[in-house]
């Protein structure tokens, strides 16, 4: 098993965006270990992702707007943490210019049974 050192287990969200600014996407993969994977995410104007095979975790870092999960819409801010299970529709609608979240992909594709 490897060993992280103490300095790839931080990732600061400044520098997250400017690692995100030398991608063509609207995110980018910053930390992967087992089955997790963790992207920052900024979409320009319109959220066009389309449902994700795993299970994942949005942490807002900034910004606010409203959050579309099956067939639902409810507000968020930064601070804000949102579950989506693998296979759900959903999509950041109506944000503002500042918004940006870090994304943690998760365990299995088709995602966890429920507990």
């Amino acid at each position: 098993m490897k060993v992280l050192k103490p300095k790839e287990c931080k990732i600061t969200v400044s520098d997250a965006l400017s690692q995100l600014k030398t991608s063509d996407k609207p995110f980018k993969e910053l930390f992967k270990h087992g089955s997790l994977s963790v992207e920052i995410y900024k979409p320009e104007k319109v959220d066009l992702q389309t449902p994700h095979t795993r299970d994942e975790i949005y942490v807002v870092t900034a910004g606010e707007g409203t959050f579309f999960l099956d067939g639902e819409r409810m507000s968020f801010q930064t601070g804000d943490f949102l579950f989506v299970p693998a296979g759900i529709e959903h999509r950041f609608e109506g944000f503002s210019d500042d918004f940006s979240t870090w994304v943690f992909f998760y365990g299995p594709e088709g995602g966890e049974a429920n507990q």
